[in-house]
């Protein structure tokens, strides 16, 4: 029993580690500034939409685009769609002149998202002027199923955003617009509807506030990241990137957003993000399909750790931001080394060290405080028509749903030993459960 010490070391020094991010992350967020607004007329705004398999989503989002931002351009990618999603563009595209089909066909298409987005970019370029003004051309990805907030160019434009001509990139918050649905799930029963709303909801609280904290401490670290939706990045930027890495989105990165804005940092670009406003995307009310993305975010997490010894040697990494993003690397590694951990001390339990419940009693104490933390600062801001005790309630239930995080994080670490990188779409909530992708291949 004398190796009992590391063991129990090992669990508090990684809620050490959490702590010292959640304080940060509630710091920053509590003590947020409004971001001022600049004028998006002084920009070319192409807002990027991948899609693969989207009909059910595709022509309303297309639309809704067109209207919120009449003066943009929407670049639609069809990645060799099965249904009618390059029918649907098609029939838009020829009453709208702002609007762009690019098709893609096997077998270039399908080969992940970043590929198709540098399609779009590839003909976003041929479509310019040679004498286009591309520091002030801005490309904004949007998914199938999202919704930018009507008002997010004027904060996006302002001088913390591209008003400032030292930002390549701005990420915007996200938020889940299903969050109030009574019904995810309308052919189900009352039972699985209150399990798909809570999920909803702490996918919403997830984004709103812990992602957004998180974003802004990264903010004074110098290590913001850029999500799949909502991310806008200055054209030049992403033509400095594709000189370098010859193009913009890596081929075959699971998480080609967040390894965008690790190029991006990089090569001296400031990023920047804005809670004021969002772009909102459907709640997953399916575990299954849940699990199945975050599988694919946790290895492409591992797959990003690839860039920490250029991190560790750029000069444009600062000592806080090289250790934000080897601690945001590190994650689905620890949740293993706790899964193994755990493993252990059972084991351990079992054969009669019934003291060993004691510190993993202590550490679920600990850590379920900053969760439930979260839940009035949501409330205050994002639910004030809910009491007290229900945000308190959903706090707990963000604390349950952490925990996702240890199976997803094994998955992914089994996928990588057995050399799959699959990529798929995540099938929406209209799909059937029983037909279409998974965001991660079996």
């Amino acid at each position: 029993m004398s190796g009992h010490p590391l063991v129990f070391l090992f669990p508090f020094l990684l809620l050490a580690g959490f702590l010292l991010y959640w304080a940060g992350s509630r710091r920053a967020y509590r003590r947020r500034e409004a971001a001022p607004h600049g004028d998006p007329a002084a920009f070319a705004w192409h807002f990027f939409v991948p899609c693969r398999d989207e009909e059910a989503v595709v022509g309303g989002t297309v639309s809704r685009l067109r209207a919120d931002f009449p003066a943009a351009h929407v670049w639609v990618v069809d990645d060799d769609s099965d249904d009618r999603t390059g029918a649907i563009v098609a029939e838009l595209a020829e009453d709208d002149r702002r609007v762009h089909l690019v098709r893609r066909v096997r077998p270039e298409a399908r080969t992940g998202k970043g590929e198709a987005l540098n399609a779009a970019y590839d003909q976003l370029g041929e479509f310019l002027p040679a004498d286009a003004d591309r520091d002030r051309i801005v490309v904004c990805v949007v998914d199938a199923d999202g919704r930018l907030e009507p008002g997010a160019l004027a904060p996006v434009s302002g001088p913390t955003g591209f008003g400032d001509p030292e930002t390549g990139g701005v990420q915007v918050s996200v938020r889940m617009r299903n969050v109030d649905d009574e019904r995810p799930l309308p052919d189900r029963g009352r039972l699985p509807n209150a399990f798909a709303r809570l999920l909803v909801r702490v996918q919403d609280m997830e984004f709103a506030v812990s992602n957004a904290g998180m974003q802004l401490l990264r903010m004074r670290t110098g290590s913001v990241g850029l999500g799949g939706n909502g991310q806008f990045t200055r054209l030049s930027a992403l033509d400095r990137i594709a000189a370098a890495e010859l193009r913009p989105w890596r081929r075959g990165a699971l998480l080609e957003d967040y390894e965008l804005g690790l190029h991006m940092t990089l090569a001296g670009h400031r990023i920047t993000h804005i809670t004021d406003t969002w772009v909102s995307q459907e709640g997953l009310p399916y575990a299954r399909r849940l699990l199945a993305q975050r599988t694919r975010w946790a290895q492409g997490n591992l797959q990003c750790a690839r860039y920490a010894p250029k991190i560790l040697s750029s000069r444009h990494y600062r000592g806080s931001g090289i250790l934000e993003t080897l601690y945001t690397f590190g994650q689905p590694l620890a949740h293993l080394l706790t899964v193994a951990l755990t493993g252990v001390l059972l084991v351990a339990a079992g054969l009669g060290a019934f003291t060993l419940w004691l510190p993993a009693l202590v550490l679920a104490a600990v850590s379920v405080a900053p969760f439930v933390l979260w839940g009035p600062l949501y409330r205050k801001d994002h639910a004030p028509e809910a009491s007290r005790l229900q945000a308190l309630l959903w706090g707990a239930a963000l604390w349950l749903y952490a925990y996702h995080l240890f199976p997803v994080s094994v998955r992914a670490f089994v996928r990588i030993l057995r050399g799959r990188t699959g990529w798929a779409k995540t099938r929406r909530n209209a799909e059937s459960p029983a037909t279409g992708p998974v965001a991660v291949e079996a």
